[in-house]
């Protein structure tokens, strides 16, 4: 997971500087100092806003001990080096102490939270008056493959990320849920809502080539009992000798959608 969250960052960098540019936009005048990354993960986020925004500090939440490692010495490689604070907190059990912020930053972060309403109400609580939350949700599985993959029937990507998806609303129930009501409901707002759409072209950059391998290694690696005979073999020969084959497919490409919402408290 360390891997393909970098490797993410890596191939979504400009949609996500397009991102932190509009979060400038809407801030206006206000000097962003504080901010608080929720789901933090490996830092794509807090790395993004703290070079948007020269004068701010992050403090990064996660519950993942191991995250908060490795986001802490990429801030140390990236030049951060004291414009971080890691806290390892489950949100889901009480907000941790942070401070007042300027700016809250939620990831794929909010579908995985048990009461999500509470959390956004205590992300309101934390907010300075005129202070905005950037929240941003993946409305798909990022796609690499064509759809005539896959050995004895086409398909292989649709197949395993059917199975993906139903993984996803089975353990994490507020996947897709209607995040506008409840944004407006815990007194937001809503100043931009718009998708932010992922399009990489064949032929793929070399991390966009990695990112695709690691995806299908964690799908091989979680779905070896719910998967048939020949589609475990279409992924093995796909990902044997380093990817070879899945390098050489001509016609592989990145695409991902991610809703995204701005807003401020009302």
């Amino acid at each position: 997971m360390t891997e393909m969250l970098d490797l993410d960052a890596e191939v979504a960098a400009d949609h996500l500087a397009g991102l932190t540019a509009r979060v400038a936009e809407l801030a206006g005048d206000r000097v962003v100092r504080d901010v608080v990354d929720i789901g933090a993960g490996t830092g794509t986020g807090s790395f993004a806003l703290l070079r948007r925004f020269p004068d701010a500090t992050v403090t990064a939440i996660d519950t993942s001990a191991e995250m908060l490692s490795h986001l802490a010495g990429s801030a140390r490689r990236h030049g951060f080096d004291g414009r971080v604070r890691t806290r390892q907190a489950d949100l889901d059990a009480g907000w941790p102490e942070t401070g007042a912020a300027d700016l809250v930053w939620a990831s794929a972060s909010m579908h995985h939270m048990g009461d999500p309403d509470r959390v956004l109400a205590d992300i309101r609580g934390v907010l300075r008056p005129g202070g905005l939350f950037a929240m941003i949700e993946m409305e798909s599985m990022p796609r690499f493959l064509p759809d005539d993959i896959g050995i004895g029937r086409p398909g292989l990507e649709n197949r395993l990320n059917a199975i993906a998806d139903h993984a996803r609303a089975e353990h994490l129930p507020h996947v897709g849920s209607d995040w506008p009501s409840r944004l407006t409901a815990a007194g937001f707002t809503i100043l931009d809502a718009h998708d932010l759409v992922v399009d990489v072209p064949s032929p793929l950059p070399a991390a966009a080539v990695r990112y695709a391998a690691a995806t299908f290694r964690r799908f091989r690696a979680g779905m070896t009992d719910r998967l048939p005979a020949d589609d475990l073999t279409t992924l093995d020969t796909l990902l044997a000798d380093d990817a070879r084959l899945l390098r050489a497919l001509p016609d592989l490409t990145v695409h991902s959608t991610r809703a995204v919402w701005i807003v401020t408290p009302t």
